[in-house]
């Protein structure tokens, strides 16, 4: 008896239709299995068991289809499990057709957490299934798809006896629209926390306003990573289409908490220095998206700079550019989004305390070791350099009224709608993102502000790249000021961003 099961594979952040056929004949599985899926026999027959239910005695051979996609892990178990079950018609097979089902089995016979269940459950809806049954855990997270009934189930027992009717399973509800709107402004950490540091949180202001990226420069203790935490507080919040596809990334990476929904807020991922490389683009045998990728719609935010391996920071040149990255391995290629905020931070010398020279005894050639840790051309993608200076006693204790993130992030808010409704006909949405043929129409100079600027860039040895990005930097700058057309002060303010970074590295140019 030829049955037909329906299940789905994952690439890269979509899910593909998988056919699993199951006929009597000799015994053997093709279609390009794993290991684990290959695997799935001893698990499938030892759940069996447990449950009460026996193995079909005849030979039976399964075709996976497509053939020529790579099926991987040991969700297939419950898709295969069922599809054995039929074709030695011990179950129905009514109702198989009418649903996409995926599941790792225990040898008790419950049904374990899968990846990706989120792309599945938008695959299930696309080919016109009725529902999707997954294990309760994915359940909350496949539900968000609209029209479609998502069963979360426990075990094996629970499939069976709804598959031969004996069984009511309750779809899964999920009020996305009211929990997704209810979480996007509960945030941990709030700037009102921050004492001084004026500078920096402008900078800060600037660079979420404009999706620039910036690294703060200052000694231990001043405030560098405290500040980062808080700047997704600053964001503006998920549109329902970016939230979408955030999770997605995270499903299909494992990193949803169980009985999760939609991601609500902006990622911030905060890798330790000693990350691989792999880890920070993405990869292994089978890639799975990195933290650029889990950053997606998010800030990546790097403390400690530096200490990074030179390899692993100038694997963000290319995803910096172009905001995806790309995967090969022999398996085959996939490609993951990574369009987000870079933030970074350091010490300004391997004791901290450089340019103080009472209290910092570095030389000059470990201070130039240090300095050279960071390549140029990744220092040159950095838009924004602030200083962080040290916080004194009177702004420690005082009480003065810091701005909460809230203030700030209306005002960034009214800032991106500014350029949102400017790119209204472009391919970008962000200041950061006007490519250097239309600086012209978007940034355009009036006769004293190409004064100033060729003034700077004789003054400073401006590069190409680097002019550019002041241009955008200053674009955003008097979207803040809510100026029609770039002024002088808002170059000068772009300038002085840029032109922190000659104390430590000599000028930020290539």
């Amino acid at each position: 008896m030829l049955i037909k099961v329906f299940g789905a594979a994952v690439q890269g952040i979509e899910a593909t239709l998988i056919t699993i056929e199951v006929n009597s004949s000799r015994g053997c599985m093709v279609g390009l299995p794993d290991s684990a899926v290959k695997e799935s026999h001893q698990r499938i027959l030892s759940a069996l068991q447990v449950t009460g239910y026996k193995m079909p005695t005849s030979n039976i051979v399964i075709n996976m289809a497509p053939a020529d996609i790579r099926k991987e892990g040991s969700s297939y178990d419950l898709p295969l499990a069922i599809g054995m079950l039929a074709a030695g018609e011990t179950i129905s097979c009514q109702k198989l057709s009418r649903y996409m089902m995926m599941g790792e089995l225990s040898l008790d016979g419950t049904i374990q957490p899968i990846k990706g269940a989120l792309p599945i459950a938008i695959k299930a809806r696309e080919e016109g299934f009725d529902g999707l049954i997954v294990p309760s855990q994915n359940a909350r997270e496949a539900a968000v798809v609209n029209n479609l009934s998502v069963y979360g189930v426990n075990n094996i027992q629970e499939v069976i006896e709804f598959i031969n009717g004996k069984r009511e399973l309750t779809p899964t509800i999920v009020n996305t629209r009211e929990e997704f709107y209810a979480c996007q402004s509960d945030f941990e950490y709030d700037f009102a926390d921050v004492k001084g540091q004026e500078n920096v949180k402008r900078a800060l202001e600037v660079a979420a306003a404009g999706g620039h990226n910036l690294i703060m420069v200052g000694a231990p203790g001043s405030g560098k990573s405290m500040m980062a935490k808080r700047l997704p507080s600053i964001l503006p919040p998920l549109s329902l289409g970016e939230s979408l596809e955030t999770t997605k990334i995270h499903s299909v990476a494992g990193k949803l908490g169980r009985n999760s929904s939609l991601i609500s807020q902006r990622p911030f991922r905060d890798p330790h220095h000693t990350i691989s490389q792999v880890a920070m683009v993405g990869g292994g045998s089978f890639p799975q998206p990195g933290e650029i990728s889990l950053a997606h719609n998010g800030v990546l935010f790097l403390d400690e700079l530096p200490e990074f391996s030179k390899s692993t920071m100038e694997v963000l040149r290319q995803p910096l550019e172009e905001h995806q990255i790309h995967l090969t391995r022999a398996v085959g290629s996939v490609t993951y989004p990574s369009d987000f905020l870079l933030l970074a931070s350091m010490n300004p010398c391997n004791c901290g305390y450089y340019p103080d020279r009472n209290r910092c005894r570095c030389t000059q050639a470990s201070l130039q070791r240090y300095f050279d840790r960071i390549s140029q051309p990744l220092i040159d993608r950095m838009d924004l350099c602030v200083e962080a200076p040290m916080v004194t006693y009177e702004e420690l204790t005082g009480n003065g009224n810091n701005e909460s993130s809230k203030t700030i992030r209306d005002r960034v808010c009214e800032c991106q709608e500014r350029q949102i409704f400017r790119f209204k006909d472009e391919i970008f949405s962000h200041n950061s993102g006007i490519p250097a043929a239309k600086l012209n129409q978007f940034c355009r100079l009036g006769e004293k502000e190409q004064r100033y600027m060729e003034k700077m860039f004789h003054k400073l040895s401006l590069t190409a790249r680097t002019y550019h990005k002041i241009l955008r930097v200053a674009r955003t700058i008097a979207d803040t000021q809510k100026a029609e057309n770039i002024r002088v002060c808002d170059l000068t303010e772009a300038v002085c961003y840029r032109s922190i970074g000659d104390k430590f590295w000599g000028g930020m140019e290539e």
